[in-house]
């Protein structure tokens, strides 16, 4: 039974049913027009046939840290046999968080560092995925690399850096973007983009040349601690392969789990 409430598809397959938004498209001002309908008509047919590779358990590394690196050595290697699409960021990865009632946050973040035991990002603390970290640590990445058919699922802990490893990624970033790190009080409503062009131009005035600038106070970055990592591989028939680590008492196991 549907719950009350709860949202109705805009279109079906070979059956367009627009309640409760037929208005949209029949009210000729609105911005849904023909051609958009019709896109978005195909999205069940949209698919891709998985055949680049497999992945089995004898495949991998014991440890999912060393592993990661085997994949994104691949991920980031010009002469691969799939090759790299120049608008594709390998260390590019959505990181999901989440209040204590359960809402979730998500949105992309590029990773900045792999260690031992964790993947580091960096971000303004006053932003909203900073509070939703101060509120409950655990967080999830994914990271897609669709020109190898793969994706890595991270879920773990995180927790800011100290200020020192912070000042060094900061001092290694391009200066307008030490200078934007300043200028954007992130999350933050404001009234146009002429209020940040401001900031920048006041920002350059102050810190002009070589003027060293200064880490901002909200401003570092996060490590987050894995307690379970998947690999994932596309295969054929959508019988992917899929091979997880969890974290039990300080030791990886390593399971196969289905598609």
């Amino acid at each position: 039974m549907e719950a009350s409430g709860a949202p109705k598809f805009l279109f079906s397959a070979g059956n367009f049913s627009f309640s409760p938004f037929d208005r949209f498209v029949r009210e000729p001002d609105h911005f849904i027009d023909e051609r958009n309908l019709m896109s978005l008509s195909r999205i069940d047919q949209m698919r891709q046939n998985y055949t680049l590779g497999g992945l089995s358990e004898q495949d991998v590394d014991s440890d999912p840290m060393v592993q990661f690196g085997n994949w994104f050595a691949e991920a980031t290697e010009p002469g691969s046999a799939s090759g790299i699409p120049p608008w594709l960021e390998p260390n590019a990865m959505t990181l999901s968080t989440s209040d204590p009632d359960g809402t979730v946050s998500s949105r992309i973040v590029l990773l900045k560092g792999v260690e031992r035991n964790a993947f580091v990002f960096y971000s303004n603390y006053a932003s909203h995925k900073a509070s939703q970290i101060s509120a409950n640590a655990h967080v999830a990445l994914c990271f897609y690399w669709p020109h190898l058919q793969r994706q890595v699922l991270v879920q773990g802990g995180a927790a800011k850096i100290d200020r020192e490893r912070s000042l060094e990624y900061f001092r290694s970033r391009p200066r307008d973007s030490q200078l934007g790190a300043h200028a954007s009080t992130q999350s933050s409503v404001i009234a146009s983009r002429e209020v940040l062009e401001q900031r920048m131009d006041e920002l350059r005035r102050r810190y002009p040349g070589e003027t060293e600038i200064p880490l901002p106070e909200n401003w570092g970055g996060y490590a987050v601690v894995p307690s379970w990592i998947e690999f994932w591989q596309g295969r054929t028939s959508r019988l992917h392969d899929r091979i997880v680590y969890r974290n039990e008492n300080d030791a990886w196991t390593i399971e196969r789990l289905s598609p």
